[in-house]
């Protein structure tokens, strides 16, 4: 954000507004501005610019967040900002112009005109809705597919899961809702439709993941061709197989998973690759996990007129390419807001110490690759685990260690299944600390266990 004073001495405009307190208005001019260009509202300070301050807490913050999302729909997430002035609290709420519009608060629709929020006509609101779904592919009627293509089941199970973030249940069988979300139009299902709940495979679709010991060597492969939301889950799941994780133990009554790549980071990269593919290329989207790196791949050109500098700014809005699969995802909770998936990603590979990330553009395909929590010298991690040994005892290696002094006498199954650890992976550990005299075997082979060197 620019320096605060600046944009105080701005004055309110097209993309700025000034608050006393959080209210009402609030919302509604934060979904003014995700029907325009995006903005600002800076809460603490009057209309003429005077510095109140805000009475907040990390609490209450968190309560407006709430309150922002449950009353607009789509739902907006605005990012939360604390700033200091004059040795007051700022709060700035900021949204950018969302891509799939118009934005709604407690059903009325507004847009931001100069400094100040007008309420849209219908013929405005139908405009803004053409804009949205015109160039989006998914949003065409499917000519090779129809109703009896879908499962209702799947429907269903979405209903579910939208109702668990909405105010106001839907309570319609599953027919009727997907007419209102436009994904079934005079007895015509949107190509978005089978994709998100086609009954059977899905070759339009295919994700081909594979666990490589080389360039050329595969250890582990798997074709996925089903419904998007099922496709999430199995990827995630393929990935968490293959990577490593350890626990940290604080003091909790739970023990904390550290897993060797952000789950967060892999989550928001899987969730850009269904939405934003080009379901229309020959190609299919890959997830290829070696030793030291994942490597993302996804049929589709970035959008006309922009470049990855606009990308990696984050200052550009995001522009789906499927809208309609986008919005169905938002309306379940996957994505939780536009316009993020690669700061976030960056984030989250920055609070563990790993590599920045690499996002590339490869002809008319898009590669991301990640790499892993990086071991330091020491013989710790930086923000996690690497799960080998770098200058001595670190890492998992150290938590297995922490763990036989704490639970002294256990057998290796017991050890392998009270940690959740991969028998390779516990078999090296185990070895490992052997190695360094840390541990001993006491007993006979079926009956004893392990024992701290102390």
């Amino acid at each position: 954000m620019k320096d605060l004073q600046i944009l105080i001495n701005q004055g309110e405009s097209e993309q700025l507004e000034f608050k006393t307190s959080f209210g009402k208005e609030t919302i509604e001019a934060l979904s003014a501005f995700a029907n325009s260009l995006g903005g600002t509202v800076l809460i603490g300070i009057s209309d003429k610019g005077e510095v109140i301050g805000a009475k907040t807490t990390q609490e209450s913050i968190q309560k407006w967040v709430n309150q922002i999302k449950h009353s607009t729909s789509p739902a907006i997430v605005p990012d939360v900002e604390q700033l200091t002035q004059d040795g007051k609290t700022i709060v700035s709420l900021s949204v950018i112009s969302y891509p799939i519009k118009p934005i709604s608060f407690r059903g009325k629709y507004y847009k931001r005109v100069h400094n100040s929020n007008h309420l849209m006509d219908l013929s405005e609101i139908a405009n803004e809705h053409l804009k949205t779904i015109n160039l989006s592919w998914d949003f065409a009627k499917d000519s090779n597919h129809g109703i009896s293509d879908i499962s209702l089941d799947k429907v269903n199970r979405f209903i579910d899961i939208s109702n668990r973030y909405r105010d106001y249940p839907i309570t319609d069988d599953p027919l009727i809702v997907l007419k209102k979300f436009e994904l079934l139009r005079e007895n015509s299902i949107s190509f978005g439709c089978f994709l998100l709940f086609c009954k059977h495979s899905s070759l339009i679709s295919t994700i081909d993941a594979g666990r490589f010991d080389s360039e050329t060597i595969i250890r582990d492969n798997l074709t996925i061709r089903d419904d998007l939301f099922s496709e999430m889950e199995t990827c995630m799941t393929f990935v968490k197989k293959h990577i490593s994780k350890r626990f940290v133990i604080s003091g909790k009554p739970e023990r904390d998973e550290v897993w060797e790549y952000p789950l967060e980071a892999v989550r928001e990269i899987l969730v850009n690759m269904i939405v934003h593919r080009d379901y229309r290329a020959q190609g299919d989207s890959t997830i290829k996990i070696f030793q030291n790196r994942i490597e993302f791949f996804n049929p589709g050109p970035l959008p006309k007129g922009i470049n990855m500098q606009d990308i990696l700014s984050g200052k550009m809005a995001s522009n789906p390419r499927n809208k309609q699969i986008a919005a169905i995802f938002k309306e379940a909770g996957i994505i939780e807001k536009y316009g993020s998936g690669i700061k976030r990603v960056r984030q989250a590979m920055a609070d563990i110490g790993s590599s920045e990330p690499i996002f590339e553009i490869l002809g008319d395909n898009f590669k991301v690759t990640l790499f892993p929590i990086r071991e330091t010298k020491s013989g710790g991690v930086s923000g996690g685990v690497s799960g080998g040994v770098s200058g001595g005892i670190s890492g998992g290696v150290s938590e297995l260690f922490d763990f036989i002094r704490a639970n002294p006498g256990l057998k290796t199954k017991d050890i392998k299944a009270a940690m959740d650890l991969p028998q390779r992976t516990m078999e090296r550990w185990l070895g490992e600390l052997r190695k360094q005299h840390k541990i001993r075997f006491q007993g006979a082979p079926k009956t004893g266990g392990y024992y701290p060197i102390e």
